[in-house]
């Protein structure tokens, strides 16, 4: 999987999402093939998409997108 197929369909799934959810939620809701998302395509997707993760409330992140005008 290539780093626009990953940011594609992160996107996707969090904006049909807005309260947000886990990676684990995440990775088996989407298949994708990864124990731990790579850390550099997180940094990316703050950048671009405007992913933001916050504590929730066990020790997960919650992965959200925070509204933007750029989050095309």
């Amino acid at each position: 999987m290539r780093y626009f197929e990953f940011k594609e369909q992160i996107q996707r799934e969090l904006m049909k999402h807005p309260d947000g959810l886990t990676w684990e939620e995440l990775k088996n809701q989407l298949k994708l093939p990864y124990t731990r998302p790579c850390q550099t395509w997180i940094k990316q997707l703050e950048d671009e998409i405007g992913l933001s993760r916050v504590r929730g409330t066990q020790r997960a992140l919650i992965w959200k997108i925070e509204p933007s005008e750029d989050n095309n």
